[in-house]
C-alpha cells in the first residue's frame, strides 16, 4: 500500500457525532471502535470513540477519536482541512460543512480566479474549499 496523508481529528466526546456528520456530507463507509470495544468496558470512557475512520465516496479518508478522560483535551487550533479541485460537488460540501457552523469567508470568486471559501463546522473544525476553474 502506498503511504497516505489524512487528517486525524480529536474530539471531546463528540467523535461519533462528528464522523456521522462527515458521512452525511461526503458519503462513504464509516467504521467506529469504542474504548469499550478495545477492552476498556469498565471505564468512564467505554462509550467514547477510540478510533473512527470514514472512507468517503470521493476517496478521502477522515480519522477521528475522542480524547480519553485521563488526557487533556485541546480544541482544534492552528490548522484547517482543505478541499480543492474543479468538481462542482465541492460547493455542496461547503454548504453542508457550514450548516450549523460559521462561514468565515463566503464561497466566492477570488483574485486568483477560483472560487474559495472558509468555514468552521459545528464541531469546531476549520475547512477551506477551493474550486478551480476548468483549464482551457
Amino acid at each position: 500500500m502506498a503511504s497516505r496523508l489524512n487528517p486525524y481529528l480529536n474530539f471531546n466526546g463528540t467523535a461519533r457525532q462528528a464522523l456521522e456528520f462527515y458521512k452525511g456530507v461526503f458519503g462513504g463507509e464509516l467504521a467506529l471502535s469504542t474504548f469499550g470495544d478495545m477492552g476498556m468496558a469498565d471505564t468512564p470512557d467505554a462509550a467514547k470513540i477510540m478510533h473512527g475512520q470514514l472512507e468517503t465516496d470521493a476517496g478521502y479518508t477522515i480519522m477521528a477519536a475522542d480524547v480519553p478522560g485521563h488526557m487533556e483535551y485541546k480544541p482544534a487550533a492552528g490548522f484547517s482541512v482543505s478541499l480543492s479541485g474543479d468538481d462542482a460537488v465541492l460547493r455542496e460540501y461547503f454548504e453542508k460543512l457550514a450548516a450549523g457552523g460559521t462561514v468565515t469567508m463566503p464561497l466566492a470568486k477570488q483574485v486568483w480566479g477560483d472560487e474559495f471559501g472558509m468555514c468552521v463546522d459545528q464541531f469546531g473544525i476549520d475547512w477551506l474549499v477551493n474550486i478551480s476553474q476548468p483549464q482551457a
